[in-house]
């Protein structure tokens, strides 16, 4: 069922954002040779007037093959290539333009019939100091650290890829009452001592994942130890452990450990190491809430920010190295977050299902209007790089040149996309 869903989501994306080349060729008189829903070779086609529409093999894909798109100028009338520049431009930047619309006339749907996450300021501990610098339940957040907030899921994205840290000011800027507070603290930063690891479970002593830089590791310990005394106390399982830890809270002493792997003990001794727990202080709602009729189109706008904000974010912590590049998802990773969201939706009725596949969609038209307009080769953003030059020049690139670059990108993303296909087979092993 996962895969019917996602197919029918990619090919209703990318049918609509080829529909963009398609309509704004024809309105500027430019010859569309051939309209496609997939790749390969045809399943089905009609022509009709000068344009055949086809169906292709394989699902996932599409495209509008205009005339002379990219070679040279043949002189038959209403070639791409003996278009004005203007023309061409508003023709390839179409595409990405009506992912946008139709990620915006997805979400009027979404927001009409769920509502939209308002960023309300839910609890602020007494013994914070976000709550000494003035911060109340019931402010709503409209900037933090700079960064516009206008849902709740602005700020918990934001706090993901750069969450508070030591000796960092925090500027925040809160509407009370019709009126904008500014807010200026620094977290709070709560300090414990760890060995490094995780547990498979809360009653188990078995090593799931050891955190890289603290004692386990550098021990050489292994995920699938079993961790059997502490201290000189026998540990049966993980209520003990944690009973252990209230008796006995770690230092930075040194410390025995035995652990368990294929049957035989090994022991070894550590030196706890002190962790720094950064916090932001307060808590905030990500429930929903109903948009009244006349606010349905704003917020439906304010979805779209959403998404490509957060999509341009993302891009510019890979950049920075924030977010590796194992993180990136291809169809695969696609085809199985789909498959999580219907998993996770079913139990709720199929209105959830609908409006969570909505917001799938959403956001992976917007990602793709926004990748598409990456000044890369092969791309639809390096072909308008390439016709701005031409429009500055006036006067067309060579098209030999043009190829070869374009020729290059794809390579380019091709190389990418096998990676990240391979990724997401190793996420799914």
């Amino acid at each position: 069922m996962s895969i019917i869903l996602a197919v029918l989501i990619f090919s209703a994306i990318i049918l609509f954002h080829e529909f963009g080349h398609y309509l704004l060729a024809r309105r500027n008189g430019i010859k569309v040779v051939e309209f496609s829903l997939g790749m390969g070779p045809r399943v089905f086609s009609v022509v009709k007037g000068e344009t055949r529409y086809s169906v292709k093999c394989f699902p996932l894909g599409g495209s509008c093959m205009m005339l002379d798109e990219l070679g040279e100028d043949s002189g038959e009338k209403g070639s791409f290539a003996s278009a004005s520049v203007w023309s061409k431009i508003a023709v390839v930047a179409a595409g990405p333009v009506f992912n946008f619309i139709l990620a915006f006339l997805l979400s009027l749907i979404i927001v009409g019939a769920a509502g939209y996450d308002e960023p309300i300021v839910t609890d602020v501990p007494e013994d914070s100091a976000v709550y000494e610098a003035g911060l109340q339940a019931g402010d709503r957040i409209i900037r933090y650290d700079g960064y516009a907030i206008d849902v709740s899921r602005d700020l918990y994205i934001y706090l993901y890829l750069n969450p508070p840290k030591v000796d960092q000011q925090i500027n925040m800027t809160v509407l009370r009452d019709g009126e904008k507070v500014k807010i200026s603290y620094m977290p709070d930063v709560s300090y414990r001592y760890l060995l490094g690891f995780n547990r498979t479970g809360t009653d188990s002593m078995t090593v799931e994942s050891l955190i890289p830089g603290l004692p386990l590791e550098d021990a050489g310990v292994l995920p699938g130890d079993r961790i059997v005394a502490v201290g000189g106390v026998r540990i049966e399982d993980g209520y003990a452990y944690d009973e252990y830890l209230k008796d006995h809270p770690l230092t930075d002493e040194p410390l025995e450990i035995i652990y368990e792997r294929n049957g035989l003990e090994y022991e070894t001794e550590i030196i706890p190491k002190q962790y720094r727990q950064v916090s932001r202080g307060f808590s905030y709602s990500m429930a929903y809430q109903k948009a009244a009729a006349l606010s349905v189109v704003p917020h439906a706008l304010i979805e779209v920010k959403y998404m490509i904000r957060s999509t341009l974010l993302s891009l510019k912590e890979l950049v920075r190295g924030k977010v590796g590049v194992e993180e990136l998802s291809g169809p695969i990773g696609v085809v199985s977050a789909i498959d999580d969201t219907y998993q996770e939706s079913k139990s709720l009725g199929i209105v959830a299902i609908i409006i969570n596949l909505l917001n799938m969609a959403v956001l992976l038209s917007a990602n793709l209007g926004v990748m598409n307009l990456l000044p890369i080769p092969a791309l639809d953003g390096g072909r308008l790089v390439l016709l701005i030059v031409e429009a500055i020049r006036r006067k067309p690139l060579n098209q030999e040149i043009e190829g070869r670059i374009h020729f290059a990108g794809f390579i380019l993303l091709m190389i990418l996309m096998v990676f990240v296909m391979f990724n997401d087979v190793i996420k799914l092993i």
